[in-house]
């Protein structure tokens, strides 16, 4: 699995995303730019010593992600859409797109893939779940229905 970042802006958050994909040997996508630094200490922190484990690729924009992944299954996670990430069967090289904690992923990209937008059901008043919380959920649905692939 393959857990995607379009422009991440709060380290807490990547670091606790790369710390689930060290857990879960899922690979981790930073599109920039990147709301920080990648030296940041709150970042590090938030990974804690997990970083060896993470397979990290950086990217310059999101394109170059739709290039190197060409035949790839993506799943972009929004608040704009109806359907439930529940809903979708998952693959292994599949791979899951989420969108900066302030505006989420861009419209563009959303209009253009609007067939493979998911989302994590919640009550209408609640505008969206923290971005670390998000990837954990719908990831952990995705291993679940592969059975939870060398994890033990």
């Amino acid at each position: 699995m393959h857990i995607v970042l379009i422009e991440p802006e709060i380290p807490g958050n990547t670091g606790n995303i790369a710390r689930l994909c060290a857990a879960t040997r899922c690979e981790l996508h930073l599109v920039k730019p990147l709301g920080f630094s990648v030296d940041d200490k709150s970042l590090k922190r938030a990974g804690l010593d997990y970083w060896h484990l993470v397979k990290v690729h950086y990217h310059e924009n999101f394109a170059e992600v739709l290039a190197k992944y060409q035949g790839h299954n993506f799943y972009y996670n929004t608040t704009k859409t109806t359907k439930p990430y529940s809903e979708v069967k998952f693959t292994p090289d599949d791979l899951l797109v989420f969108g900066k904690e302030t505006a989420g992923i861009p419209e563009s990209i959303l209009k253009e893939n609007w067939d493979n937008c998911i989302r994590i059901p919640m009550v209408s008043d609640a505008r969206s779940l923290n971005l670390s919380n998000s990837v954990a959920i719908v990831a952990y649905e995705a291993l679940k229905q592969q059975n939870f692939p060398g994890l033990c």
